[in-house]
């Protein structure tokens, strides 16, 4: 902002040109720290003073009026008292004071722990969802209470979590409370005044038992019927990958093409859970290569923009799929339910404890065991693994008893033969109200 200098009166304010870029500063030569500032349509009588406070210089700027609405000589009488103010320090306001630590506020301590835990920890976007859904959702009543509150009635805890185990079920009931947990014992970090014992110590937890939901070999027969006549391919493949990879479902829907490397035969996870410090590649067998193939080949189909990066694109905010269920009595199992069952299946293909637990990016347990570095058996040993494992999901879900032929190709079909009426006839889908056009000349991916 350029500055110049003049004797303000009326007369030469009016004269001042607008400016054509920016603003500039005309100040005035007789009464210092007096000055107008000349924009684009109107002219502004503006004062600046200084004054020491607290053993440090501060500096206020004050607007007065502008020009055309306030005289020169009154903007200059208001400006001397201005000035005067100033200098004794009435109008230096210093920054707001934090509150006492002992009255932060579970939104309070909530806004840190996100940051300076969570994002600063790089853990994944779907656990810092999963807590911001107990504090912002669960626990929204709660947010501009105290934690001494909480410190100090730990029953107020106690009766809470027996309400939302009432209302929504004793596995969310207990999820808000540990969310609650971990955000106070983060807090009293700096907050010593807070009461040492944690609000949620005299919570009685609910027994949560581990899911059972796993398929056998014997109930794969009928989860490749039902997954071959699901009407969107792409929910089709990602069904299938996720079985064939026993990937977490949150991950691999945030999966990009960028991500997949086929020359090494790998998926890389970057931002799995835990973090991105736990990201790892996936090795590929043929099965899951077929896999991912079609899934881009109708991505670019159905949705070609989205499809340059997301290996399994929807019509969504962000351009993947953003939810993965469907009805139970379309398809039985899906999710969470085929993680389990890769690891039941690679207990049944006789794959090794530590070889599934490399696999599905687990920490290996034991002293010895952790000697191992994964990436050195990615290349080959695991491969093998995972390409075994694959061969014998595929083979006892596509067995048929007494020579009774398949009902389609998949999932060994060729990309190139997506919606092919006798290879593949999958009813097109409703909810995207379009069959799958046929391009002659569409190259293979």
């Amino acid at each position: 902002m350029s500055e110049l200098r003049a004797n303000l009166t009326d007369r030469t304010v009016d004269r001042l040109p607008p400016s054509i870029q920016g603003q500039y500063v005309v100040r005035d030569e007789e009464l210092r720290g007096f000055f107008v500032v000349v924009g684009a349509k109107r002219k502004t009588f503006t004062v600046q003073g200084e004054c020491w406070k607290d053993g440090k210089r501060h500096h206020k700027k004050v607007k007065i009026g502008n020009a055309g609405e306030i005289t020169t000589r009154d903007a200059r009488v208001q400006a001397k008292a201005m000035l005067a103010k100033i200098a004794k320090g009435e109008l230096i306001v210093g920054p707001p004071k934090p509150p006492p630590v002992a009255d932060v506020t579970l939104g309070q301590a909530w806004a840190r722990y996100r940051v300076a835990h969570l994002q600063r920890k790089e853990r994944s976007e779907a656990t810092i969802r999963g807590y911001a859904d107990h504090v912002e959702r669960v626990l929204a009543d709660w947010l501009d209470t105290p934690l001494k509150v909480l410190g100090d009635n730990p029953r107020m805890v106690a009766e809470r979590h027996d309400r939302i185990t009432v209302a929504s079920g004793p596995y969310a009931a207990n999820g808000a409370m540990r969310t609650l947990r971990a955000i106070y014992n983060h807090a009293r970090r700096l907050a010593r005044e807070l009461p040492a014992d944690n609000p949620t110590s005299g919570v009685d937890w609910n027994i949560q038992r581990r899911r059972d939901t796993a398929m056998g070999v014997e109930d794969l027969p009928r989860w490749f019927r039902e997954a071959g006549r699901l009407r969107h391919p792409i929910r089709r493949e990602f069904h299938l990958f996720t079985l064939l990879s026993g990937s977490r479902p949150g991950a691999l829907m945030q999966a990009r093409v960028e991500d997949i490397d086929l020359r090494r035969r790998v998926l890389h996870v970057p931002r799995p859970k835990g973090g991105a410090k736990r990201a790892f590649d996936i090795p590929l067998s043929r099965p899951m290569i077929r896999c991912l193939i079609r899934a881009m080949r109708i991505s670019r189909i159905l949705h070609p923009e989205a499809a340059e990066s997301w290996i399994f694109a929807a019509d969504s905010a962000p351009g993947h799929m953003i939810e993965h269920k469907d009805p139970r009595s379309r398809l039985f199992k899906w999710g969470n339910d085929l993680r389990q069952s890769y690891r039941t299946l690679g207990q049944a293909a006789g794959l090794s404890e530590i070889d599934m637990h490399l696999l599905m990016n687990h920490s290996v347990p034991g002293v010895n065991a952790g000697y191992i570095t994964r990436a050195k058996l990615l290349g080959n040993h695991l491969r093998a693994a995972q390409e075994g494992l694959s061969e014998f999901i595929i083979d006892h879900g596509t067995r048929r008893k007494g020579g009774v032929p398949a009902e389609r190709m998949w999932p060994t079909l060729p990309s190139r033969r997506i919606g092919d009426a006798i290879l593949d006839p999958t009813p097109p889908d409703p909810r995207i109200g379009m069959t799958l056009p046929r391009r002659k000349n569409d190259a293979q991916v």
